[in-house]
C-alpha cells in the first residue's frame, strides 16, 4: 500500500492546518461582516451540467466518475466511450452555485448575497502551485446587475485579504464587452471571439508573438491577428484609450465608475487599474472581470466577474449574477513561506502528570486552557527528549504537575 498522497494533492500537519483555519476563519468572518450567508453544495456534479458549463479549458479537466453495475456494461457492451460517466467533481463553486439557485430558487430572496468555502477538484499536471484539490473561497450576489454589485463585491474581497496579512496588491479590471467590441473594431468575426478571447487570456503566459501565432494557427485571421498584435505592442493600452475607441459605450462608462469607487474605497491600501488582457479563463462570464493580483509574488491570488447567462442554463430565464473568488492555496503558501504567526493566537503548553494523575491534570488543564492552549501528557521517562519534540512542533512551554515553578517556557 502506498503511504504518499495522490499527486496534486496534499497532507498537512497540524500546524500547517491551524494556520489554514485561521485564514479561513478571518476570510469567512469578513464575508459574514458583508451580509453575506454561507451555503453548502455537493462536490458531485452530473456530468452533463459540468459539460455544458462553458467553463472553458476547465471542461478538459474534469474528474468524471463511471457509471456503476449494469449501466456501466451496458455502456462498455455498446463502445459508447462518451457515455461511460455520469458524474463528475466540481472544477469550481460557481456551476453548482448556479444549479442551487436554480434547485432552490422558491426558498431564496433576491439579491442573494452568498458565501462557499469549499474544495474543487481539477484533472491538472501537477506542478508547483496547480493541485489536483485545493479550497476556494468564492462571495457571489446573485439577481442583480447594478455595477453595486461588482464595487460591494471588489471591497469585500479586498478587506479580507487584508485582513489576513496580504499586501502590495493590485485589483485588476476589465470587461468582456469591451474586449469583444475591441476584437471586432479589428476584424475579427462575431462568432470566433470567445476562441480569439481563449487565447488571449494566455497573453501572460506566451507573449504577444505566441497569441498571434496561434491566431494564425487557427485560422482566425491574419488581418485581425496583426491588429491586435499591433495594439498590444503600442504601449498600455489604457481606459482612456479604449474609452477614445469605444465612444460612448456602456461597458466602458460602467468600468470608469466601478474603477473610480474600488479606487475611493482602497484608500491606498491597495492598487486599482484597468488591464484589457485580463480575460479570465471561464467561457461563461458576460461583462465586467477582476483579478486581484499580488505584486510581490507575482501572480493572481483572487480573481472573479459577471456571469448573467449561466443560471439561464437551468432555468431557461436569465438571472444576472457575479461573483469574486479568493485563491486560498496560493495565499497559504505565499503566508506559509514567510513564517507567518497566527495572531493573538493561545500560547500551547504541556501538562505532564504521572501515571495516576489524569483527574488532577483535568482539573488544573481546565484552569490553564483559560489563557493557554493545554495538551495533556503523562511523564515519559526521557523528559529532555520530549521536550526537544514539543519544541520542534511549536509549543510554547510545559508545566509538570505538582512541581514547583509553575510553566516552563522554552
Amino acid at each position: 500500500m502506498k503511504i504518499s498522497t495522490v499527486k496534486g494533492t496534499n497532507d498537512y500537519l497540524p500546524s500547517q492546518v491551524a494556520l489554514r483555519d485561521y485564514l479561513q476563519g478571518v476570510i469567512l468572518d469578513t464575508y459574514k461582516d458583508s451580509g453575506f450567508e454561507r451555503i453548502s453544495t455537493p462536490a458531485i456534479e452530473d456530468i452533463e451540467n459540468l459539460d455544458k458549463s462553458d467553463g472553458g479549458e476547465n471542461l478538459n479537466l474534469i474528474f468524471k466518475i463511471m457509471k456503476r453495475g449494469d449501466k456501466l456494461e451496458s455502456a462498455l457492451r455498446q463502445g459508447k466511450e462518451s457515455e461511460l460517466a455520469d458524474m463528475g467533481l466540481r472544477y469550481d463553486l460557481t456551476l453548482p452555485l448556479s444549479r442551487y439557485y436554480a434547485n432552490n430558487k422558491n426558498n431564496l430572496s433576491l439579491p442573494m448575497k452568498c458565501i462557499q468555502i469549499d474544495k474543487v477538484y481539477r484533472a491538472e499536471r501537477p506542478q508547483k502551485g496547480r493541485l489536483r484539490e485545493f479550497v476556494q473561497c468564492d462571495i457571489d450576489i446573485i439577481g442583480s446587475s447594478s455595477i453595486a454589485c461588482e464595487i460591494e463585491l471588489i471591497d469585500t474581497t479586498c478587506r479580507a485579504l487584508l485582513g489576513i496579512g496580504m499586501k502590495n496588491f493590485t485589483v485588476k479590471l476589465n470587461d468582456r464587452r469591451i474586449l469583444r467590441a475591441m476584437l471586432e473594431k479589428m476584424g475579427f468575426a462575431t462568432e470566433d471571439l470567445d476562441k480569439v478571447c481563449i487565447i488571449f487570456d494566455k497573453l501572460d503566459k506566451i507573449g504577444v508573438e505566441g497569441v498571434r501565432a496561434e491566431l494564425l494557427e487557427k485560422d482566425l485571421g491574419k488581418s485581425a491577428a496583426d491588429a491586435l498584435c499591433q495594439t498590444l505592442t503600442g504601449g498600455p493600452v489604457t481606459l482612456e484609450k479604449v474609452a477614445s475607441l469605444l465612444p460612448g459605450h456602456e461597458a466602458v462608462r460602467s468600468v470608469e465608475e466601478i474603477m473610480k469607487a474600488a479606487t475611493e474605497l482602497a484608500g491606498g491600501r491597495y492598487g486599482v487599474t484597468f488591464d484589457l488582457s485580463l480575460v479570465r479563463g471561464q467561457g461563461y462570464y458576460t461583462g465586467t472581470v477582476f483579478e486581484v493580483e499580488s505584486n510581490e509574488f507575482r501572480g493572481a491570488i483572487a480573481g472573479g466577474g459577471r456571469y448573467d447567462n449561466l443560471i439561464g442554463k437551468f432555468t431557461g430565464e436569465q438571472v444576472p449574477a457575479v461573483g469574486f473568488s479568493i485563491g486560498f492555496e496560493r495565499i497559504f503558501g505565499i503566508l506559509s513561506a514567510q513564517g507567518f504567526e497566527i495572531p493573538g493566537a493561545k500560547p500551547r503548553i504541556a501538562l505532564f502528570y504521572d501515571e495516576g494523575g489524569l483527574m488532577d491534570a483535568l482539573r488544573a488543564a481546565e484552569e490553564m486552557r483559560q489563557e493557554h492552549i493545554v495538551s495533556l501528557l503523562e511523564r515519559p521517562k526521557k523528559l529532555g527528549k520530549a521536550l526537544s519534540r514539543l519544541e520542534e512542533r511549536g509549543f510554547a512551554g510545559y508545566r509538570i504537575l505538582g512541581e514547583e515553578g509553575g510553566i516552563k517556557f522554552f
